[in-house]
């Protein structure tokens, strides 16, 4: 009885495991080179999900936010979006400059993070570039599908070039299905 339920178990873990594998995520997402490179042949906005392998919030917004089908396609649609793991030890050049991972405790921010945050450590933060991999800005925290939409529109359709964050904010309709 008692190998019985442990088959039961291994048989449940591995088709459970052969299933994440195989499911594919609805946002396509880059490295952060990966998204410059393409911003050469084709110029959009890049998106840059700042998270650490620990923080729930940041499991949260995966699961929350960028699986929502209207965000996913719309990040997909307006955006390079990157994954940036900001504690990740590889090397990234980033305008001519390599950046690293040059802590030595275990959650160690890498440089390029630093950089892209000021400093400000924040998981999850989300970051907005133009279509020259400038920064726009950063914003901090777990966000909602609603409350990610307007900002999303916002950079993507390039209203930040003609209108002031409030004022957009205030005329915003969303086109999440509720």
């Amino acid at each position: 009885m008692k190998n019985s339920i442990t088959i039961c178990f291994i048989i449940l873990a591995i088709s459970y495991n052969a299933h994440s594998q195989t499911e594919s995520p609805l946002v396509k997402w880059y490295n952060i080179e990966e998204a410059m490179k393409l911003n050469e042949k084709n110029p959009k906005k890049i998106f840059i999900d700042v998270f650490t392998d620990w923080c729930g919030w940041c499991k949260t917004m995966d699961k929350n936010t960028f699986n929502n089908p209207q965000i996913a396609e719309y990040l997909n649609k307006y955006y390079y979006p990157v994954k940036l793991n900001a504690e990740q030890k590889q090397d990234i050049t980033y305008k001519g400059t390599i950046y690293k991972n040059k802590g030595t405790e275990p959650h160690s921010p890498h440089d390029f993070a630093a950089a892209l945050l000021s400093g400000k450590m924040s998981y999850p933060s989300v970051v907005y570039m133009d279509g020259e991999n400038n920064l726009l800005t950063a914003v901090p925290g777990y966000t909602a599908p609603a409350d990610i939409e307007p900002i999303l529109v916002f950079f993507g359709e390039d209203h930040y070039k003609t209108d002031k964050w409030e004022d957009f904010k205030t005329k915003f309709v969303s086109k999440l299905k509720k």
